[in-house]
């Protein structure tokens, strides 16, 4: 189950809309209006509206949407009871309000048309708005049993509508290129090339960077609001994990028996062992030079430890 929430200025509007016979509407629920007709609804939002005019956009529309899988079960009063608690959990009380069902798509849903002003005249909040209808539909879908959706991956792009369109194509983008790419030089020239813009935004007056934003279609985003996992530091982390992932598949795992035999005792004995974390196997070759670099990390291990006896001395 999900929620998005918009406002507006135009009740007619949203009435329409919502009560659309294209749409198969059927109205669920509803408080405190003239339900004659669109006309009536409409006109009785807006006589309630007028007990407040410092309210630019009086009109609340939720769209609640649930998983294909769980429509055997909801019925429209199930689907009514869910709503009806949910703009409880909200906030949302002692207002208009009507709850219409659609069924011009396949996953089941409803629209929830609100007055933002109340019935004595008070302004509905909408403080911290995104949160709470985050944590509240994850709330209602564990009470109900209902489907959890696996997240981004099951999202239809096809339904889309910007800005969320670019939204899910910037997310698919990164995260093919986050995790291949080594370092930001290579990512910001792999998305350009995709037609996405990476800009850096900067501490104060510093060069220190504390975000990023991607543009696509003249739309921008905070990398966390394409997904959390996209903020600058963690697609820095990202970037540095692959770039350690690259080093050690460099690293040659296996030497000669030629080249073991040339180091001392000790060294031979940890590169064998592994105790350097580089040599794994037997009798292949690598290059003189990374043969020579791992013979002189071994005599620089061999030294520290025997310094590192002295000062136990």
């Amino acid at each position: 189950m999900m929620a998005k929430i918009t406002k507006g200025s135009d009740f007619k509007g949203v009435v329409d809309y919502i009560l659309d016979k294209d749409k198969n509407a059927q109205v669920i629920a509803s408080d405190g209006l003239f339900m004659e007709n669109k006309d009536t609804i409409a006109m009785s939002f807006n006589v309630q509206c007028q007990m407040n005019n410092k309210v630019s956009k009086p009109v609340g529309h939720i769209a609640m949407s649930f998983s294909k899988e769980d429509e055997p079960r909801l019925t429209n009063r199930v689907m009514a009871s869910i709503a009806l608690e949910y703009i409880e959990r909200m906030g949302i009380r002692d207002t208009q309000f009507f709850i219409a069902r659609h069924f011009d798509k396949e996953h089941p849903h409803v629209h929830i048309a609100f007055n933002r002003i109340d019935n004595n005249g008070n302004t509905i909040s909408d403080k911290h708005e995104r949160l709470r209808n985050t944590r509240i539909c994850k709330e209602l879908t564990l009470k109900y049993g209902l489907h959890m959706a696996n997240g981004k991956e099951n999202v239809k792009r096809n339904r889309l509508k910007e800005p969320d369109k670019t939204k899910y194509e910037l997310y698919d983008i990164l995260k093919t290129e986050i995790g291949r790419c080594g370092n930001w030089n290579v990512l910001v020239a792999n998305l350009k090339r995709q037609g996405a813009e990476v800009h850096f935004s900067h501490r104060g007056q510093t060069d220190e960077i504390q975000g990023v934003v991607f543009s696509k279609n003249g739309y921008h985003f905070n990398g966390s609001k394409v997904d959390r996992r996209f903020s600058y530091s963690k697609i820095d982390a990202a970037l540095q994990r692959n770039r350690y992932g690259e080093r050690m598949n460099l690293i040659p795992k296996v030497c000669t028996t030629d080249t073991l035999n040339a180091t001392s005792d000790t060294a031979r004995g940890e590169l064998v062992s592994g105790s350097l974390g580089l040599l794994n196997g037997h009798g292949s070759s690598c290059n003189a030079t990374d043969a020579e670099a791992n013979l002189e990390m071994a005599e620089m291990l061999r030294r520290k430890k025997k310094r590192k006896k002295g000062l136990r001395l």
